[in-house]
């Protein structure tokens, strides 16, 4: 499907597309995005902290809040203490986020939130996404989980199909994509910028 300059706005490199419901422009000509809060998955993992960079930049440039959000499931052994094992990793979560909060902090951003959900990531980061008002989702994708999810990686193809807030998709190193992407909410098809 073709996109008119209107439905298209340049980040320094990469090209965000906004579903054609929300594009409008400014009357300064500018992008009519407004992003005031940008939630951003994080698990731990090097390739999630992917997307901290430039939700970083964009939040300093947007002056939104930027809510960095962990989601956290216990997986005890057989003989494990299912309640010891949910609040050891809540417990885990939150020191986490309150250490990437430090380094999104120093990086310039003025308006940090932390948020540790139980549960499944993909169901957390929706809900949270929802229960936040989110504007704009900034997540990287692993784009290793099988055939069917090679571009996009399960986690991050979960929430493009259950939510309607627009994703920013970051490739992590190492996966299929060459360049980041925006995706429409609910999207049959990704288009790469």
């Amino acid at each position: 499907m073709p996109f008119s300059s209107a439905d298209r706005s340049w980040h320094r490199g990469c090209r965000l597309r906004r579903p054609t419901t929300q594009a409008s422009r400014s009357d300064e000509g500018g992008s009519g995005m407004d992003v005031k809060t940008i939630l951003v998955p994080l698990d731990g993992s090097i390739v999630a902290e992917a997307a901290l960079k430039p939700a970083v930049k964009l939040a300093r440039e947007a002056g939104a809040t930027l809510i960095l959000l962990r989601a956290a499931e216990a997986h005890p052994g057989p003989m494990g203490d299912v309640v010891e094992a949910q609040v050891q990793v809540m417990r885990e979560a939150e020191e986490y986020l309150a250490a990437a909060r430090a380094r999104v902090t120093a990086a310039g951003v003025a308006n940090v939130e932390v948020s540790a959900w139980y549960g499944p990531p993909a169901e957390a980061i929706v809900e949270a996404a929802r229960h936040r008002h989110a504007d704009l989702i900034v997540m990287s994708s692993h784009g290793r989980s099988g055939v069917a999810r090679l571009v996009l990686g399960s986690v991050a193809e979960s929430v493009l199909r259950a939510t309607a807030v627009p994703i920013l998709l970051i490739r992590a190193e190492g996966a299929p994509l060459d360049t980041p992407f925006m995706a429409a909410p609910r999207a049959k098809e990704v288009t790469h910028v």
